[in-house]
């Protein structure tokens, strides 16, 4: 069923969005999809009143009510709102827009719905994203889509059913995230990261309670698969507080909406902001950070941030946020906190500027945990070799150690162009992890030649402080960023040598086995 409805809603959103850009229809469907949701929803919390009111057994039960009291009785927002049901006007419901989908005014009447719709929820105010009278689509199309999108049902009854449905719309959103941050190419890495990305960070950090933050959460998959996390490991979603920050205003609205379905409480500060130059949160001392920020971003720096309290080990250079990324969440760390994040690979051996100076500072005050190089192909909109870094406020395992893991070689290509961890090999990573810490239950660490060591701070600092796990695992292959380019292209240069060698033995052979034929040359 989920699988059809993926494919139908990405065919038609693919045949419809020839007229716009994937970044803007983005929001168009995905703002849709939701209003749907909410509404589905909201109609079986009606259905199910309806029903306990009329049933004597039940505790709703209504004595002597004629179908007028009923009515007034089911659009009390109580009933609604105490099991967590977003409240939907009459005038918002789907029914609603679905017979108004062929005037030519739907856009203004569906902005309309979403104004009732976050008057009604305070939880909502200002994140829809009421952009649907001015959207640039041919005549008609907007009410195609409006009717393509009523054939998802949402709506079933029952606390499992419930459950389902939350959890099909989630699938429905981030099938699309994926399928956007495909078609969009670049700029869909700055709101999307591949599941299994997500899924290892989260296995690794394991966060079960406390204030999670990302300060740069995109679209809120961290935030969803720590959801997920919580639950499959028999915890509850209120045991952790979710504080995030976007500077997208669409992407903001988009992660509030992610959550918001799912009934996850956030705090996404009071506006879509830069997390250098706006901290949202400047106050916060996260128990687990976990992000993906932008890869090797040039253009960060703004002249307030000179001499600014995150830089504790040395200020970033001013042409790449790498170094600010990973300072800033160690900044936002409680003393028992743990960060993961997502970064080039570059970042592990950079020495341009003040970069390899700020490494050196934060390998010799014992603030890297682990490092973990990833295979290629991973993301849908670059290229760039990326690797995991996690973070501690202060190591109180292993101290003056780091682990390194070389996981380049574990991908599984699930298309041509595309790279994924399964869970075998996320357990087998957060298992490695939670052995070397001396975690409960998770086995006694070895090294693995190839795989993992555990690398004393010495040695780190006789490789230069050079983070890169290929250094130190003995992986067969010699990672990219350690092999100097003069021995690089002399290898290259001797390999094209002998090619190009046989390539002349078999053109001369050729030639003389034509000849024997009587072709003159």
């Amino acid at each position: 069923m989920i699988e059809d409805i993926k494919k139908t809603l990405w065919a038609t959103a693919d045949k419809l969005r020839a007229n716009m850009d994937a970044a803007e229809y983005k929001h168009i469907v995905l703002g849709l999809i939701f209003v749907k949701y909410i509404s589905d929803t909201f109609q079986t919390r009606r259905d199910e009143l309806t029903r306990r009111f009329g049933d004597a057994a039940d505790d709703y039960f209504l004595h002597d009510v004629d179908a007028e009291m009923l009515a007034d009785e089911l659009e009390d927002r109580d009933y609604y709102k105490e099991v967590n049901v977003f409240w939907v006007p009459e005038a918002a419901r789907w029914e609603t827009l679905r017979a108004q989908a062929k005037q030519a005014d739907i856009g203004k009447r569906i902005d309309d719905a979403l104004s009732l719709i976050e008057a009604e929820n305070p939880k909502l105010k200002g994140i829809l994203d009421k952009r649907y009278a001015r959207v640039q689509l041919p005549d008609g199309k907007l009410g195609e889509l409006v009717d393509l999108i009523s054939t998802i049902g949402f709506g079933e009854s029952g606390d499992t059913a419930k459950n389902h449905a939350r959890d099909l719309l989630g699938q429905v959103y981030e099938y699309f995230l994926g399928q956007f941050a495909s078609a969009e190419g670049k700029r869909g890495g700055q709101f999307y990261t591949p599941a299994s990305i997500v899924k290892t960070l989260v296995a690794v950090l394991a966060p079960h309670h406390g204030k999670v933050y990302d300060p740069c959460c995109g679209s809120g998959g961290m935030f969803v698969q720590s959801e997920r996390f919580i639950e499959a490991h028999g915890g509850k979603i209120g045991d952790v507080s979710i504080y995030g920050q976007e500077a997208n205003p669409t992407t903001w609205r988009l992660a509030a909406m992610n959550l918001a379905i799912r009934g996850i409480d956030f705090n996404f500060g009071k506006e879509p902001a830069d997390t250098f130059v706006r901290d949202q949160h400047a106050d916060l001392r996260a128990d687990f950070v976990l992000a993906n920020p932008p890869f090797n971003i040039s253009d960060w720096w703004h002249g307030s941030l000179e001499g600014d309290p995150r830089w504790v080990y040395g200020t970033p250079p001013l042409g790449n946020a790498n170094y600010a990324w990973l300072q800033h969440m160690l900044y936002h760390l409680k003393s028992t906190g743990r960060a993961g994040i997502v970064l080039a690979n570059g970042s592990m051996s950079s020495s341009q500027n003040s970069e390899g100076d700020i490494r050196r500072a934060m390998v010799d005050a014992d603030k890297v945990e682990v490092m973990i190089a990833l295979p290629g192909q991973l993301f849908f909109n670059t290229q760039i070799p990326a690797c995991l870094w996690f973070l501690v406020k202060e190591k109180r395992a292993r101290q003056g150690e780091v682990l390194f893991i070389d996981a380049r070689k574990l991908g599984s290509m699930i298309s041509r162009v595309q790279c994924e961890f399964t869970e075998e090999v996320i357990d087998k990573i957060a298992g490695t992890v939670a052995s070397w810490r001396g975690e409960a239950d998770s086995g006694e660490y070895q090294d693995v030649a190839g795989f993992c060591r555990s690398v004393r701070l010495a040695e780190i600092a006789e490789h230069g402080y050079v983070l890169t796990p290929g250094r130190y695992v003995g992986a067969e292959a010699v990672e990219d960023d350690d092999e100097g380019f003069a021995e690089k292209m002399q290898k290259l240069t001797e390999a094209l040598g002998e090619q190009m060698s046989k390539g002349a033995e078999l053109d001369q052979l050729i030639r003389q086995n034509l000849g024997g034929l009587g072709y003159e040359f």
